[in-house]
């Protein structure tokens, strides 16, 4: 029986308000103890000296998109799981729009079994909502479902037919699964790549109305409370859109969304220069948005942040910019990126990793993000105040299209286990 001790750490799981200094116990893979300072430690243990840093659950991200299966020469799921573990990402949810779609419960429980292959994730696959993630017929939900699919959507494709809509939300609803929808009315946002405003204009960009978001909110929030269907929006990205939701909640509905970090720390002047790395879908925003995504996290409103991972290989972006592919990489900076929100005191360290950890696993109901004992041993360890630069191309990982190419983060971290194994070490 291996026994490991990971002491001088800071403790830190706010699915149950702990926050204190001490040590973690791991036997078997599972925790077997949370102790204080000052407790004796078992002899025989294998010691881990976190210098001070910040222990806490693995992170759970509810967005990510690979390339494989269809399009490796993007990004293999072993090298997604290089990217997820470097930024201490122990559980990911997987688009379902891949080359073929994830619309066969054969591909649900092939993406399943790649990821325990790994030792380094746990992959949760989204199952396609409708056939080929094409928007027209319905997939076969039940079956994904059996299978192991973690909820139904069609990936970055909004469902534009709204008699489609309901039909889906209400057969979701008759056997209990979410709907993840792309939040961005498809007619509007058709041949665009950036934000309607002076800046796409002054650039000569196909623009797409920041209403696009709002508009198709409004629509499947009144279709959700039509059907009682659950309804988690996706990288909800303009104020406008977070106000339609707090007002949903406020009367009761259950609806809840995610947030990607380009849309509380950067703004649509990111794209100057044509920086196709900054395009991304939905676009990025104005500076008010920006503010306004912050203000839904620091409220409550937004219930979760996701990284948007979405890779692409160097021809998918060296175009002119409306033709490059949208999209950026985001597992080795998520956590680095939500801790700005920290440092520039928006959020409270406990509620960005909650944010980051508890939240995302309570909206897809599964045993993750917790330092519970009994409990599967998948942690994080960082340094919240350490410098470190942003480099594409040095990035973890095979795919390096990030949006934060040269930015200087504040939070980096040292060390990530999965089942109680260490997979990756700073």
């Amino acid at each position: 029986m291996t026994t490991t001790v990971i002491h001088n750490v800071r403790l830190l799981d706010p699915s149950c308000d702990l926050d204190r200094t001490g040590h973690l116990l791991l036997r078997d893979g599972l925790i077997a103890g949370l102790g204080a300072d000052g407790d004796v430690l078992p002899d025989d243990a294998e010691r881990i000296d976190g210098e001070g840093c910040v222990l806490s659950p693995g992170l759970v991200d509810m967005r990510v998109a690979i390339g494989e299966p269809g399009s490796e020469y993007r990004e293999t799921i072993a090298s997604a799981a290089r990217a997820a573990v470097a930024g201490g990402v122990t559980t990911m949810a997987v688009l379902p729009n891949a080359v073929p779609a994830i619309d066969d419960p054969a591909l649900v429980r092939l993406l399943r079994a790649r990821g325990d292959e790994t030792g380094m994730v746990t992959i949760h696959p989204y199952g396609a909502l409708t056939k080929g993630c094409a928007g027209q017929a319905m997939a076969e939900l039940g079956l994904l479902q059996e299978a192991g699919a973690i909820g139904f959507t069609d990936g970055i494709r909004a469902i534009a037919d709204t008699k489609q809509m309901r039909n889906l939300l209400s057969y979701a609803r008759g056997i209990g699964a979410t709907v993840v929808q792309h939040p961005e009315d498809p007619s509007l946002a058709s041949g665009g790549c950036a934000t309607a405003g002076a800046l796409a204009t002054r650039f000569g960009l196909p623009q797409i109305p920041a209403a696009a978001e709002a508009i198709l909110i409004a629509r499947d929030l009144r279709l959700a409370e039509l059907t009682g269907a659950r309804l988690h929006f996706g990288h909800v990205s303009t104020a406008e859109g977070i106000g339609l939701i707090r007002e949903a909640k406020a009367r009761g509905s259950a609806v809840t969304c995610d947030t990607a970090p380009p849309y509380f720390a950067l703004n649509e002047t990111a794209i100057v220069d044509f920086r196709t790395y900054a395009k991304l879908s939905p676009p990025l925003r104005t500076e008010a948005d920006r503010i306004g995504v912050i203000e839904g996290l620091a409220d409550g409103t937004i219930d979760a942040i996701a990284s948007d991972h979405a890779p692409s290989d160097a021809d998918d972006k060296r175009l002119p910019f409306a033709q490059a592919r949208a999209g950026g990489t985001g597992l080795a900076t998520l956590l680095g990126v939500t801790m700005s929100l920290v440092h520039a005191g928006s959020l409270s360290l406990s509620r960005a990793m909650a944010l980051l950890t508890a939240e995302p696993a309570r909206l897809l109901g599964i045993e993750a993000g917790s330092l519970k004992i009994g409990g599967r041993a998948d942690l994080c360890l960082f340094a919240p105040d350490e410098a470190w630069q942003v480099e594409a191309g040095a990035l973890p990982g095979r795919a390096q299209n990030t949006p934060f190419d040269g930015a200087v983060l504040r939070g980096r971290v040292r060390g990530t286990w999965k089942n109680g194994r260490q997979v990756f070490a700073a």
